[in-house]
């Protein structure tokens, strides 16, 4: 037929369509992923630097408040295990996009209320939104993003610090900005949250590939401890290592600030040098994991990280006003025993499959471990009445942390 067009044209410009259309969602998938790692950590690190007002305001307890600087581990242990199965039966970008949800519902419900124990609950709803994220942030990576693997766990590595830094710096001017209302300075965060829903949504309509019902070795089936790891000497340093390194992370997120703060230093100047802390692991997590991943035994590196860890404690203890910005910048060197531990997981496995029921492994017991940690630096503040037993438990845990990152660094192969 003379009108007819030639076949080869319509399947060019099909395949030019199909190539745009790619494009699109690939670029709406790096502004979700961005904008869902920035809400990862809001939830926790804008608590520490009003921390004080909080307390006031609630009437809660010191011991309490130990208490729910644990609460992040405890849902990133229990409902971080769940995320899997649901990405399966609901789709990776949907439950991204319901954590998102999950994550401004909390945040915007905690500061209308007038107890400790609401609060604490509905700080919990938020962090079991961030545990599930936590977990499928990954996967939308591989799914999404296969030929760039890296540079896309860089950029949301990178987005997650910027957000967990921010929040610490901004809540307190948020506050001042709201007539120094310490709600308004923690409910902001919300909004950014609420922000992250609509980008999944949309992504969500436009799925990647289903997630399998696969065995062991798939990236995206549910990790289950094998037995082997149980009774590996190996397994159980890095276990122990995640497991110390929560704790040192989580006592320095929720009690860094009120540890500046009573010192004398004002509450703005806290956040920001607790800020510090976050803003470090931005580029030391890269120089990290590209050092450590060259080497045959990260041992050394553990060591030289549980040094800096000791001296910003010790530091913290003798003198914490005397040189703030250098004790934050060593527990900020410290802080980066998390990259180095997620690094010795993927290096100590044989195989893909071993590595995914180690990491689950490790984490899941891991993040348990650490719970008792940040409510021991609470029950010790409030009877102690100052910082100095606190600092000295902190100091003394970081041994065995030593200890553990030098067996798990050595150069070993599990499964």
């Amino acid at each position: 037929m003379p009108n007819e067009e030639p076949v080869a044209p319509r399947r060019a410009r099909r395949r030019a369509g199909a190539g745009r259309s790619a494009r699109r969602v690939r670029r709406l998938a790096v502004v979700a992923l961005l904008m869902a790692a920035v809400n990862l950590r809001p939830a926790v690190t804008s608590l520490g630097p009003v921390l004080e007002e909080v307390r006031a305001g609630l009437g809660m307890s010191a011991t309490a408040a130990g208490v729910l600087t644990s609460v992040p581990a405890a849902c990133f242990a229990l409902v971080g295990s769940a995320a899997p199965r649901l990405a399966r039966r609901y789709g990776t970008d949907g439950v991204v996009a319901a954590g998102m949800a999950v994550i401004a519902a909390g945040l915007a419900l905690r500061v209308l209320v007038d107890g400790t124990a609401l609060f604490m609950a509905l700080s919990a709803l938020a962090l079991a939104g961030i545990a599930v994220a936590n977990v499928l942030l990954p996967v939308v990576v591989k799914q999404r993003f296969a030929d760039r693997v890296g540079m896309m766990t860089g950029l949301y590595s990178m987005a997650l610090n910027l957000g967990a830094s921010s929040a610490a710096a901004v809540t307190v001017p948020l506050a001042r900005a709201f007539g120094g209302d310490w709600r308004a300075g923690l409910g902001a965060w919300a909004v950014l949250a609420a922000v992250a829903v609509p980008p999944w949504l949309a992504l969500a309509r436009r799925p990647a590939a289903a997630l399998p019902d696969a065995g062991p070795g798939s990236p995206d089936a549910a990790p289950r401890p094998g037995a082997r790891l149980t009774r590996d000497p190996t397994a159980w340093a890095l276990t122990v290592y995640f497991g110390l390194q929560a704790t040192a992370a989580y006592v320095v997120i929720g009690w860094l600030p009120q540890i500046f703060r009573d010192a004398g230093l004002s509450a703005q100047t806290a956040g920001l040098l607790f800020a510090v802390t976050s803003v470090l692991g931005v580029p030391l997590s890269f120089v990290l994991a590209a050092v450590a991943g060259r080497l045959r035994s990260q041992s050394g590196v553990a060591v030289a990280i549980g040094l800096f860890g000791i001296a910003g404690y010790a530091g913290l203890w003798a003198a914490p006003a005397a040189a703030p910005l250098l004790w934050a910048v060593l527990l900020g060197v410290a802080n980066c025993s998390f990259p180095l531990a997620l690094t010795m997981i993927g290096l100590r496995g044989r195989d893909s499959g071993t590595v995914i029921r180690l990491s689950a492994f490790a984490q899941s017991a891991g993040y348990l471990l650490s719970i008792p940690g940040p409510i021991l630096v609470g029950a010790l503040y409030q009877h102690s009445g100052s910082w100095r037993a606190p600092l000295v438990f902190m100091t003394l845990l970081m041994l065995p942390q030593l200890v553990a990152g030098r067996l798990a660094g050595r150069d070993r192969q599990i499964g």
